[in-house]
């Protein structure tokens, strides 16, 4: 059986398979489709890479029993179409490669009992941490930092490596990766696919069947094969890596992608391997087509970053989705669905979200999610918004990024301090203030930036919860030394802004 994002070709389940003799399983159901109401964008490019894939494998030579979302047969489950197979073929035994998600992997660990067939449950071979690695690193540990990760994984995968030293003689450019880029700058257009006749199909069919999800079928582009992927990534690489580092945390209005990779949606889905594009980025480097805080930045995130959620994900699952160290209550309000705010931030990045089924990293940690950190958003509630609203989000690599990174839902696990900011970081990082309702530089009064006040407002709701974690003694001694009026004055903002947001007014 091939799951929905395990369209690879070296697939541990795939290994050794006989043409002759055996059959892959390959299943569109409703309970992929609707655990929560994915993007319609997102379940185009996963049904679409579906259908693209098995006629790979029939290309091949591999028989493939392939059960469309509409067949009156389907049972709409991964089981229960498993089952099914099982009655029609009549195996000697069921290969699946395990689940990246805890819930069917779950599931999947019954199958040989409901089936009465042998069945092998194989490890994902994918990653460049296997689960085993990730537990032995981790194993006695105090912290889980990333970065010491990080190091681990370039020295044993041997990229932007001299000898036992890091290229460049430091492990981490990221200081250079955080410049506001001047209006002039122009990035190249990222390539775009239009949809062939599989696709066209399956947007049909998105609409026919999920037309009240959230998101627009429209303009859809994104790479459903391999070979696409490929060419995505090789425009990455030769146009736009170059500019990704300096510019890697900017955010522009109407210009979501910037210089950002965008192969995400491929790599998760598997139509990219994560090595092939490491060693990418690397030859860039040493061909001199791009700098090295550009390479090692976007390197740090596929190498480091992507394979150190999983290990967080599965080393502390299914506790880890229940974290909720902050206490935060609150529900998420309706401007994360409509984008209906006077907030320009939000209001450009959910639309962006609801047109693209994307937003680049800053725009999803440092305005999606640092609004929701700071207003108190429950993390049951905007954990489910990060997995339904972006094409690439799977809970493996959502969760932790969400609960973890920017909610601090996780107390700590993750990151070293809680992603807080204020207007003032927004104004810097993104062209979003000049035009917003709001003025980043005033903390109270009606054209205040929401976000100044609830930045002071959470430091005072959690300075005793916060109070040991020696990253955030700046602004708690700044909130120490303030005058209690001007306190008093910033949590009133704060009180009367939450109180509106909740009665569903526009903020």
């Amino acid at each position: 059986m091939v799951l929905g994002d395990q369209l690879s070709d070296p697939l541990s389940a795939l290994d050794g398979i006989d043409p002759a003799r055996d059959v892959v399983l390959m299943a569109e159901v409703r309970a992929e489709c609707t655990y929560v109401r994915h993007h319609k964008k997102k379940l185009v490019l996963v049904l679409s890479g579906m259908r693209h894939f098995a006629e790979r494998l029939r290309q091949r030579g591999i028989r493939v029993d392939y059960i469309e979302f509409e067949n009156p047969a389907n049972t709409h489950t991964l089981r229960g179409e498993m089952l099914r197979a099982v009655e029609r073929h009549r195996p000697e035994r069921v290969l699946a490669t395990l689940a990246g998600e805890f819930r069917i992997t779950e599931d999947m660990s019954g199958w040989q009992q409901a089936s009465g067939i042998a069945t092998e449950l194989l490890d994902d071979t994918r990653y460049l941490c296997g689960l085993r690695q990730f537990r032995h690193w981790a194993d006695g540990r105090k912290s889980l930092r990333m970065e010491f990760f990080y190091r681990e994984m370039r020295r044993r995968h041997a990229i932007l490596m001299d000898g036992d030293q890091p290229a460049g003689g430091r492990w981490n450019y990221d200081a250079q990766n955080r410049k506001r880029m001047p209006a002039g700058i122009v990035p190249p257009v990222a390539p775009s696919f239009a949809p062939d006749r599989v696709t066209e199909a399956v947007i049909a069919l998105v609409e026919r069947n999920f037309g009240d999800h959230f998101g627009t079928v429209d303009a859809f582009s994104l790479p459903v094969t391999a070979e696409q992927a490929a060419l995505a990534l090789d425009h990455f690489v030769t146009e736009r890596l170059s500019g990704f580092g300096d510019w890697q945390d900017f955010m522009r209005s109407g210009d979501p992608v910037l210089f950002h990779a965008l192969v995400s949606t491929s790599l998760n889905l598997g139509l990219l391997d994560p090595l092939t594009i490491c060693r990418a980025a690397e030859r860039a480097w040493t061909e001199g087509l791009a700098p090295l805080n550009a390479v090692e930045g976007f390197i740090r995130q596929v190498l480091g970053w992507r394979e150190y959620v999983r290990g967080i994900y599965w080393l502390n699952m299914p506790e880890y989705g229940r974290r909720n160290a902050l206490e935060a209550t609150r529900r998420l309000p309706e401007f994360y669905w409509t984008g209906q705010t006077r907030m320009n931030c939000m209001a450009q990045v959910v639309d962006d979200t609801r047109r693209n089924a994307y937003a680049h990293h800053i725009q999803r940690l440092m305005i999606t999610g640092n609004f929701a950190l700071l207003a108190g958003l429950d993390p049951d509630q905007v954990d489910e918004w990060y997995l339904i609203v972006y094409a690439d989000a799977y809970e493996w690599v959502e969760m932790p990024n969400v609960r973890g990174m920017a909610l601090f839902a996780d107390g700590g696990i993750m990151g070293s301090k809680p992603y807080a900011a204020s207007g003032a970081y927004i104004n810097r990082m993104s062209d979003y203030c000049a035009p917003c309702a709001y003025d980043p530089k005033q903390s109270t009064g009606p054209q205040a930036c929401p976000f100044n006040a609830l930045y002071w407002d959470f430091m005072a709701r959690h300075a005793d919860r916060l109070g040991g974690n020696v990253r955030m003694a700046m602004p708690l001694q700044t909130l120490k030394k303030m005058e209690p009026g001007k306190v008093a004055a910033l949590r009133a903002q704060t009180a009367g802004f939450l109180e509106a947001m909740d009665r569903g007014e526009v903020v």
